[in-house]
């Protein structure tokens, strides 16, 4: 029973923010709900989640209205059904707890930055501006806006704007009616009201734009040719991602709250299965919904059935209440979708993160303004790059070469034989380098430039590598170009406490043919052993 009743309430819910979604979107009111009941169905079937409800989100909004300006609708089709395909690779090669390390930076400003996108494309119908068309810029809808500021409707503006104070104040007074539903009821009515007893007819609705139809499409495979495919593959690629995100960020919340644990492959699977199957009726991109999920949550669901009941509801109301929406002002719907770009925007975190470290700081702002001034595939191409490249950054800043000049203090010493103290002393005519953090990236240009800083010629140079916990081949090769150069100048290489792991990816690359097995030792003391028998031999 209380999924049950979780599973109304959340379907209507969904309601209203299917329909703005959906219009938002460049799409018809009917495919918001359309995809809402599909993939709310096939994600609460199939996914890794208990509590999940998927369906069209705001995180889309851009991204979906211009794949449709420059592709159509059957370019859409193409992208969602691709980025199904993409999803469900993604669970297969269990990639979902590597897309959980995506850096929070990167969330948070693409999330900020579709906020304010969206906030920005509802100016025109909260305020009745009348103009011919919106520019696709950012800086140009501004432009735009200041240009035709002198045509805002009174009653469009007001019922915007009242709309966004009833869903603000709901809350105060039910927590289980939705107040984006009680704004579109009232609204409505009076709307009706004004137009049918006051005369007045310049409030824009729904029916206006659209045709409202509540018949159910009919199944059909979107038309796929290799040219389509090639210049869909970068904003499929991004949806995927954005749903695998955003899907994924959802469970983890929900799993915070009702101390369950999701399976995010499987979760990954189903919002793929999801994406496949919305284009076929005629839908558009779906993924978890975090606002939606929390509200199956907060009303009891646990189960799947909630999100199933959720669906079902979705489909009674869009077969027999479907052309109710006609009579939806636009000024209200532009409403609803400001508060959720209010939601969206994560102010507070945004504000907190500036106090970050400068990198973090360079992420966030560089894919934040890339989103609001270019689109969300380069904001998070570029992001990502970014992220990677300060990433390698500080993993190479883990690593720390130091220089032994004179003797080893054995009551630091973790790998040395306490049989062979008088062993430590470094003899004349060695040097002693170790080696702290993994051995990759700059940590080889670190170690040359450090050797290159002492101007004496030894006779071996002692290279401890204890706590080098792995080497890739940017280390490998670094070491065997030190180990060419210090033969041609007749100064010979001795390793020391190299770990297991590290010696098999050295064997492997035929170093240890280089340097010599017997040049390779397990602890310092025998390594100041090979050096000085090395130098006594000289």
């Amino acid at each position: 029973m209380a999924d049950l009743m979780a599973g109304i309430i959340v379907g209507i819910v969904a309601l209203p923010l299917a329909i703005a979604f959906g219009i938002a979107s460049g799409v018809t009111p009917e495919k918001g709900i359309i995809t809402a009941i599909v993939a709310g169905l096939i994600v609460s079937v199939f996914g890794g989640s208990r509590v999940q409800i998927g369906g069209p989100t705001g995180a889309f909004i851009i991204i979906i209205y211009g794949i449709i300006q420059q592709y159509g609708m059957e370019g859409l089709a193409v992208a969602t059904f691709m980025a199904g395909a993409f999803l469900v690779l993604f669970g297969m090669l269990r990639l979902g707890t590597i897309i959980k390390y995506i850096p929070y930076p990167i969330i948070v400003g693409f999330t900020s930055g579709i906020a304010v996108t969206i906030f920005t494309t509802q100016i025109k119908d909260l305020l009745g501006l009348t103009m011919d068309s919106v520019p696709a810029d950012f800086i140009e809808k501004w432009i735009a806006y200041g240009r035709n500021i002198a045509t805002i409707d009174p009653w469009s503006a007001a019922i915007g704007i009242l709309s966004v104070a009833v869903i603000a104040v709901t809350p105060k007074f039910s927590k289980k009616i939705p107040g984006s539903l009680i704004a579109i009821i009232i609204m409505t009515v009076a709307a009706l009201m004004l137009k049918n007893m006051a005369g007045v007819t310049t409030i824009e609705t729904i029916g206006d734009r659209f045709s409202i139809s509540s018949t159910l499409p009919e199944l059909s495979m979107p038309q796929m040719t290799w040219e389509t495919i090639k210049s869909l593959v970068s904003p499929a690629i991004t949806i995927a991602i954005l749903g695998a995100i955003e899907s994924l960020l959802s469970a983890t919340v929900a799993d915070g709250v009702i101390g369950d644990h999701h399976d995010s492959n499987t979760e990954l699977v189903a919002q793929g299965m999801a994406n496949l199957a919305s284009p076929l009726f005629g839908g558009i991109p779906a993924t978890g919904a975090i606002a939606r999920t929390m509200t199956n949550i907060n009303n009891g669901g646990r189960t799947p059935i909630a999100g199933i009941i959720h669906a079902a509801v979705l489909l009674l109301i869009f077969l027999f209440l479907m052309p109710l929406a006609q009579y939806i002002p636009m000024a209200c719907l532009a409403g609803v979708l400001v508060v959720v770009s209010y939601g969206m925007c994560g102010w507070r975190s945004f504000a907190a993160l500036m106090k970050n470290p400068k990198s973090d700081v360079s992420v966030l702002l560089i894919t934040f303004f890339l989103t609001i001034i270019f689109d969300l595939t380069i904001a998070i191409e570029v992001g990502l790059i970014i992220a990677c490249l300060l990433f390698m950054k500080r993993m190479s800043e883990t690593t720390d070469v130091k220089v032994i000049l004179d003797e080893i203090d054995p009551n630091d010493e973790a790998d040395v034989d306490m049989g062979n103290l008088e062993h430590l002393t470094i003899p004349h005519g060695v040097e002693v380098y170790e080696i702290n953090g993994p051995y990759f990236f700059g940590a080889g240009n670190k170690f040359e430039e450090i050797m290159a800083a002492f101007g004496d010629r030894p006779q071996v140079r002692i290279i401890r590598m204890r706590k080098v916990p792995f080497v890739d081949s940017t280390g490998i090769h670094n070491l065997t170009n030190l180990c060419l150069m210090s033969k041609n100048e007749g100064i010979q290489i001795v390793l020391s406490g190299v770990n297991d792991k590290v010696q098999k990816a050295l064997r492997k690359a035929g170093f240890n043919d280089i340097v010599g097995e017997e040049n390779i030792c397990g602890h310092i003391d025998q390594a100041l052993v090979r050096a000085g028998d090395i130098v006594g031999r000289e």
